[in-house]
Order: C-alpha cells, then structure tokens, then sequence
C-alpha cells in the first residue's frame, strides 16, 4: 500500500531522526483551490521535495469544509515527493483535526526540533505552550524552530497576535531562549525577515496565494511566490529562500496527448468567451439588459475556465522578460500576415475581411510601439490609454482625435484604460 504524503498528526511528539531539512510552504489555498493559484502550490511542493519533510503553516484550504480538504490532500498527494506535515491557519477551521490531526505538536529530528503551535484564533492554546516548555527542556534538543501561523508583533507589520499573547509565548520559552534559534509564521502574503526578543522571525505567506502589498517597505513588486529551506550546516540550523518561477510547475506538459488536449480545451474556452460577448453586445444594443448581463457573466466564466487551462500549459520567461516576447508576433502580424491577408481577401473579392485584416494591422502597429515602450516594467510610465470598440485601434494620451483615425468611430464611444501608477499601502 502507497504510504500516505499527507500526515495526520496524532500523537504530541514525534521522533524523526532520520530527518535533516525541511520545507515550508506558505498560505497556498486561501485564496481558493482553482488550478491558477495551486500551480504556484504545485512548484512549492516540488521544489520542497528536496528536503526530507515539508511543512505547510497554515490556511490550506479557503474554508474549513471536508470537501476542501479533500481536494488540497488529492493534489499534496499527487505531487508531494516527502512527507508533508501542517500547521493550522486562520481558514482551516472546521474539520481541520479530522483530516491532519493534532493542532499542536513537536517533530524531534536528529538534530533539531520543530514545534507547531496553534495561533489561528489570535491566541496561543495553553496546551501548545506546555508542549513547547516541555520539548525545550529536553536536554537532547538543542536547536528548536517555533511555528505558528499569524505572526507575532514585529516591525514590519501590524497585523499581529497582540502583545499580551506574545508574552505567553515568551514566558513559555523564557528559560531556554538560547534554544529557540527561529520564529517561523506565515499568514502574510508576502515575505519578510525580522528579529523580535532576539529571535529571528522568518514570515512566508508566498506560497500559491497571490502576493500583496503589506507596507511601504514590503510591496508585492518586490516579491516573488516563494518558499523556505531549513537546513544543518556544520552542526547548525540555517535557512534559505527560494523563489518560484511563474514557470514552477509543468508534469502536463509532458504528456502529449493531454497538452494536445489542453490547448484545444483553451481554444475551445475562449472561443465561448467571445461568442458570449458578442451576444451580449447584441442583447445590449436592444436594450435587454438583464439578457447582456447573464452573457457577460457566462463570458468571464469561460475566461476564467480557459486561464485555469492555459495555466497549466504556460512556461512564461521571467516577469521582466515577458513584455519585449510579445513584440514579435505583433509585428509579424502588421508588417507580414494581416498585409498579404489583406491583399489576397481584396484580389478575391472579400472588401469585409480585406477591412478587418487592414484597420487590424494599424491597430497591431500601435500594439508594438507601445510594447516597446512598455519593455522596460521597471521604468514604464502609464498614459491614458482608449481603444476604438468599431475596429480596435489603439490611441494614447491626453489629446485623442474626436473620430477614430482607422474607422471613423465618434470619440464618446472609446473604451478607457486611464492608467495610473498604484502607490503601496
């Protein structure tokens, strides 16, 4: 029988020697168990497969329900390549001991220890806190990581246990402080390091959720889906982050049937979501409301259906790298398809697709200078941006024609995309 990937914790104390690193992954299902978010999940646990266990701290599932559970136990059990442990967080309520057992719990390796304490509810069970006394007066352990899952009070964040129920945990830890060489939380959608009573207080949350801003000196631009390695150096307890790629994860890609499939399913996905859209502007140009809105709805869903897909068939370079790929096939499509399309839909006859194909290559002219010019993400400075909803062209700035210089479209009918830089929190 296959062993299990996903612990359920049952007894207080668990011995592991033959244990020397391990992995955390942060917060990944919070935010929900769709395909988009659990590909960032998926890399975290095969990048965590190089230690010998995994520790996920905290918010598994979005709710607390059997039926959540099941599914990000289905995926770790999939995917996992060591022994995953969890620590409970702010979202897995409910049936969270049915499913991973025991709230509060300690993992003795060979040389070090890792105690998981309960902080879900901003408060520190008594029975954690006389658990990790216990475990640090053990005279065998010498090197101890505490875990749990909203932070303690730091100076990067607010949201925090309060002070009072960090001085339980210190009063708990007080006389073997020098044995406790990490605090280790998560919660946050982010990452940061610290240091509170002397302690190192390492946060991750980067681990499938989307990433966020936190303050002014923690923005989500400067962080990366991300997780952490504890690991024995010379007889001491260090750590290591590593980032995940946008292209952590691809065993899909690797069946070629199912990418066949996959990308079929994309277009098929998105086709749906154009169908709708134009019905819905149909509907709307008759004034059925109600009719256009059910489209619209249904469109995103099939958009949504086809990032889920596409998500898990993408290998996209890295963030900074991404904008200059697209330049290409944009001008590829100006200068060379939509050109000899153009003129072999006007040699047979076809005035309509010989209009579609040629007011589209203005448009896609316009898309690469303003790629160009978005190249660089870092230092790209956002102008008002209006798009002709007749014929697609592009035009930007403050200044834009009364009609559509393409197709003659009346200004009051251009979509805006007024652009602003966002300032963090």
């Amino acid at each position: 029988m296959k062993e299990k990937k996903m612990v359920k914790v049952t007894e207080p104390v668990l011995r592991l020697p033959d244990v020397h690193s391990i992995g955390v992954i942060g917060d990944p299902g919070c935010e929900g168990l769709g395909t988009y978010h659990m590909k960032v999940y998926a890399g975290a646990l095969e990048e965590s497969s190089r230690d010998d266990i995994t520790l996920v701290v905290g918010d598994l599932v979005p709710a607390g329900t059997g039926h959540h559970y099941r599914m990000i136990e289905n995926i770790t059990e999939a995917l996992a390549g060591n022994p995953v442990y969890a620590l409970r967080g702010n979202h897995d309520t409910g049936a969270y001991t049915d499913h991973f057992g025991r709230k509060n719990y300690a993992l003795l390796a060979e040389n070090f220890a890792l105690v998981v304490l309960d902080n879900a509810r901003r408060t520190f069970e008594e029975e954690g806190l006389k658990l990790l006394s216990r475990v640090l007066s053990m005279e065998e352990v010498r090197q101890v990581i505490v875990a749990f899952h909203i932070p303690v009070p730091n100076h990067f964040i607010l949201n925090s246990v309060s002070q009072e129920e960090f001085s339980r945990l210190q009063t708990a830890y007080k006389p073997w402080k020098e044995k406790v060489k990490y605090l280790l939380c998560g919660h946050v959608h982010s990452r940061f390091a610290d240091r509170v009573d002397g302690i190192p207080l390492i946060c991750t949350g980067g681990g499938g959720a989307m990433i966020e801003d936190v303050s002014r000196e923690i923005r989500a631009c400067d962080v990366e889906h991300h997780m952490v390695h504890f690991y024995e150096e010379k007889g001491e307890l260090r750590y290591r982050i590593s980032n995940l790629s946008e292209d952590c994860y691809g065993r899909e890609r690797e069946d070629a049937l199912l990418e066949k499939q996959l990308k079929e399913t994309v277009q098929g996905e998105l086709l749906a979501h154009f169908k709708y859209l134009m019905f819905a502007d149909r509907a709307r140009r008759r004034g059925m409301e109600g009719l256009a809105g059910l489209f619209e709805a249904l469109a995103a869903s099939e958009y949504y259906h086809a990032r889920n897909f596409y998500s898990v068939l993408e290998c996209p370079p890295p963030f900074g790298e991404t904008v200059k790929n697209f330049i290409p096939g944009e001008e590829f499509e100006y200068q060379h398809l939509y050109q000899m399309l153009s003129d072999y839909a006007r040699d047979h006859g076809s005035p309509l697709a010989e209009q579609a194909y040629t007011s589209a290559a203005a448009a896609e002219k316009e898309h690469a200078s303003l790629l160009k010019q978005a190249a660089e993400v870092e230092h790209f400075a956002p102008e008002p941006v209006f798009v002709c909803p007749i014929c697609g062209y592009v035009m930007t700035g403050e200044k834009i024609p009364e009609r559509c210089p393409v197709c003659g479209g009346p200004r009051h009918q251009y979509e805006s995309f007024n652009s602003t830089e966002d300032s963090p929190i």
